[in-house]
C-alpha cells in the first residue's frame, strides 16, 4: 500500500496556505503528527524548506493558479510551484514510485498557523541519492569534496 494513499486517521486535518503576497492559496489534508521532511539536495538546501507530501485527491488550489511559476531540475518529472509576484514555494508535485507514485509537497512554512517548532522533523540524505538508508531524527552532514 502506498504511503500517500488517502489516510483515515483522527490526525488527518484540512490545513489552508499561501504565498507570502497573498495571490495564490490552497489547501491540504495532512497528518502533522506524522514527521515532516527536510532533505539535503542542493534545490531544498537552497529553499530551506520543511515539506510534507499528499495524494493529490487531497490538494487543490484555491486562488492564483494562474500567479504559479514551476521549476524542474532538468527533464524531471517533479516540480516545484512558486508565486510569480512574491517569489515564495509553496508546493510541488510530481511521480517518484517509491512514494506511491503522484504526489504533491506542500511547504510546511506556507501553511496559516503551524508551528514548526512543535513538530516532529525527518531529515533525507537527498544530496547523495541515499534514499534507500531511509529518514532520520538528525540532519545529514554534507561530506567534503
Amino acid at each position: 500500500m502506498s504511503d500517500l494513499a488517502p489516510k483515515t486517521s483522527s490526525s488527518l486535518k484540512k490545513y489552508v496556505g499561501g504565498c507570502h503576497c497573498g495571490a495564490v492559496r490552497f489547501e491540504a489534508e495532512v497528518d502533522l503528527e506524522e514527521a515532516v521532511s527536510r532533505c539535503n539536495c542542493t534545490v531544498c538546501t537552497k529553499m530551506g524548506g520543511t515539506t510534507t507530501q499528499a495524494p493529490p485527491a487531497s490538494f487543490r488550489i484555491l486562488k492564483g493558479e494562474s500567479e504559479l511559476g514551476e521549476y524542474r531540475v532538468g527533464d524531471s518529472r517533479n516540480y516545484r510551484n512558486f508565486c510569480k509576484h512574491c517569489g515564495v514555494q509553496v508546493f510541488g508535485g510530481g511521480f517518484v514510485e517509491e512514494l506511491g507514485g503522484d504526489f504533491r509537497s506542500i511547504n510546511i512554512g506556507c501553511l496559516d498557523d503551524v508551528d514548526i517548532s512543535k513538530l516532529t522533523i525527518q531529515y533525507w540524505d537527498g544530496r547523495y541519492n541515499n534514499w534507500e538508508a531511509g529518514p532520520r531524527p538528525q540532519a545529514w552532514p554534507l561530506r567534503a569534496a
